[in-house]
């Protein structure tokens, strides 16, 4: 199958850097590029590309508004092409939001060497962007399935518990739907998300400001709180460990696994070696199998293991690469995460174990 892609961004450098890695690149066909948003639409209105490129900053009218108006008239997946600054790490938070699949950095035109690595993730991600075509159009009528009631408020004092949360792509907004909904007194959250430095401690931000948790970026040696939840830093992996009666957030400069730093496998073995049974490990929508083996090793330390379902990822690749391993004990819809979760932790607090 081939894919159709459209480039769309104000600079003409990168729509030719861009589009020549896309049009060269076996299974992909170049549609167009676009300097502006209404060129843009002209083109998704002629050829209905299956992904496009776009730019945030761009005259006439910005990504984010080209973006919303797309994801009502014509759902089709985006990925935003994004500069590693703060206000870049806000902007895409928010095309996130808006339902962009993923983002990647603007290229650095001026590291000839750097270029090849940069068209592989291009590449990659747009592969896994196409791939979510039919989940794009989903989330446009309803993002995470049919939700079920959570408790505002939970008391599992005295269990140790702790939930680990793992996520790739489509994984901003699927850890935001979950934590929102978790309550008051809930065990220690630890996550790791495959972000770049920047983004990680935006993307915190954003949800300690709407979660009744109190959410930050790991910054090492931090307690394990209840109430409290820890996000792994872009180009560092969170590993849990014990300290005397505690347990505290570490941070490891390691060699990167399946490529990524933060890995989702290195906190999940780190939780199943510390904390065994008393741990609850999570893993949701991602490109890859990053997680997978981690959730395994959870699963055979006595771990309750949740993966997100089919229907409700927007690409269906880690949680399938679990069930695949056997790790997995239920997969869930995403709306019905939080109360599957918080059911476990009440069994969990009356020692009645399921």
């Amino acid at each position: 199958m081939t894919i159709s892609v459209l480039v769309v961004d104000d600079s003409a450098l990168i729509r030719q850097v861009l589009g020549e890695m896309i049009r060269t690149a076996p299974g992909f066909h170049l549609v167009g590029a676009a300097n502006d948003a209404y060129a843009a639409r002209d083109l998704v209105n002629a050829h209905a590309p299956d992904v496009i490129t776009l730019d945030i900053e761009m005259p006439r009218m910005d990504g984010l508004s080209f973006l919303a108006r797309l994801m009502k008239a014509r759902p089709t997946p985006v990925v935003m092409v994004s500069t590693l600054t703060e206000d870049g790490a806000e902007a895409t938070l928010k095309a996130l939001e808006l339902g962009a699949v993923d983002f990647v950095a603007k290229p650095k035109l001026d590291i000839r060497r750097n270029l090849e690595s940069y068209r592989e993730e291009l590449l990659t991600k747009l592969r896994a962007a196409a791939a979510a075509r039919d989940a794009i159009r989903r989330r446009a009528g309803q993002r995470s399935g049919a939700s079920r009631p959570v408790p505002t408020e939970l008391s599992v004092q005295g269990t140790e518990q702790v939930v680990a949360i793992g996520a790739s792509t489509g994984g901003t907004e699927a850890i935001k739907t979950l934590l929102e909904q978790l309550p008051i007194g809930m065990p220690g959250v630890v996550m790791t998300q495959h972000m770049p430095p920047g983004f990680t401690r935006s993307f915190a931000e954003r949800l300690d400001r709407s979660c009744r948790l109190k959410v930050a970026e790991v910054r090492g040696g931090e307690r394990i709180l209840p109430g409290h939840a820890y996000l792994a830093p872009g180009d560092r992996h969170l590993l849990v460990q014990r300290s005397g009666a505690d347990l505290v957030c570490q941070l490891s400069d390691a060699e990167p696994v399946h490529r990524h730093r933060p890995a989702v496998d290195v906190m999940f073995d780190s939780v199943a070696q510390c904390c065994g049974a008393r741990a609850t490990g999570v893993l949701l929508t991602g490109m890859g199998k990053d997680g997978a083996a981690g959730l395994l090793a959870m699963h055979q330390r006595g771990a309750r293991t949740l993966a997100q379902d089919e229907a409700s990822c927007v690409v269906y690749g880690m949680p399938k690469e679990a069930v695949r391993l056997g790790a997995v004990d239920e997969e869930v819809p995403l709306g019905a995460m939080a109360a599957t979760l918080v059911e476990h932790l009440q069994r969990v607090s009356r020692g009645n174990r399921v």
